[in-house]
């Protein structure tokens, strides 16, 4: 919602920028989407290596 609004606003501020703005936005998502892809995996991989680190010590707790 607070990006429409921002949309909107800039459109009124100046409408070119905004319809070049609306008109690159699905390019951009494209271009970082194997970025957040890549952020994915790796979190992924840090918390198997975070449970496995700490297995040991959640075994002697329990």
């Amino acid at each position: 919602m607070l990006t429409l609004f921002c949309w909107l606003i800039l459109f009124c501020v100046c409408w070119p920028l905004a319809l070049l703005a609306l008109l690159l936005y699905p390019l951009v998502w494209l271009l970082l989407l194997p970025f957040r892809l890549v952020g994915i995996v790796f979190e992924g991989l840090f918390e198997t290596l975070r449970a496995i680190i700490l297995l040991p010590a959640r075994l002697l707790k329990g």
